[in-house]
């Protein structure tokens, strides 16, 4: 067993039982808030560019389409699925990814096919070659994308012209940087930022 994994099961497992109690009550808010399972999965690409199905409660209403994008106060989002997301706690469940092997604390987010199929050969190949994460520093730099892709006229173009580039350059940036210090680091980041999420700016006009 790497360092790596190591390192994210000795936090998984920890955090989940010591996480119990919220998960159970989430899920049970979930449930009575609106009609639907409580958890959402969603293909994504991993490691080596293997499929898997990340893990997330569910916070939108079931049966309505829409872009793979959220964008800013999407109408598809439950009364508690925009508590949920201010705070990534939609995100939790992504805990059994890890444990699963699929995922790790740390690492490039993973994407849907579709957005995959634009990375640049030696690009993806690349990105890919190290477990997917839940948090990186692109995670961090984009942590109000909803916000930001609602300021755009034309959200997904923007999103895969403008935003998908800047991902996939930090998701480089990880790859030849990384070592368990620099993981602790960006989890330590990632928790600033959801604490102190509401008193940051949108910076949309870096970006677009």
């Amino acid at each position: 067993m790497s360092k790596k994994r190591l390192f994210d099961m000795s936090c998984v497992i920890p955090g989940l039982i010591v996480l119990s109690p919220l998960l159970l009550v989430i899920a049970l808010w979930v449930k009575v808030d609106s009609r639907g399972p409580v958890f959402f999965l969603q293909t994504r690409i991993g490691q080596h560019g293997k499929a898997f199905k990340i893990i997330k409660f569910r916070t939108m209403s079931q049966g309505k389409c829409g872009l793979k994008l959220t964008i800013g106060e999407d109408h598809r989002i439950t009364r508690c699925g925009h508590f949920l997301r201010k705070y990534k706690l939609d995100e939790l469940p992504q805990l059994i990814n890890v444990l699963r092997g699929e995922m790790s604390l740390v690492g490039p987010r993973p994407e849907v096919p579709e957005y995959v199929a634009l990375y640049p050969d030696k690009i993806k190949d690349y990105v890919l070659s190290v477990p997917v994460g839940m948090t990186d520093y692109a995670s961090i730099e984009f942590s109000q994308e909803s916000e930001l892709l609602a300021q755009s006229q034309q959200p997904e173009i923007d999103y895969i012209e403008k935003i998908l580039p800047i991902k996939l350059a930090y998701h480089q940036q990880y790859v030849s940087e990384q070592s368990l210090w620099l993981d602790i680091v960006l989890i330590l980041r990632t928790l600033k930022r959801v604490f102190f999420r509401s008193s940051l700016p949108v910076k949309g006009s870096k970006y677009l």
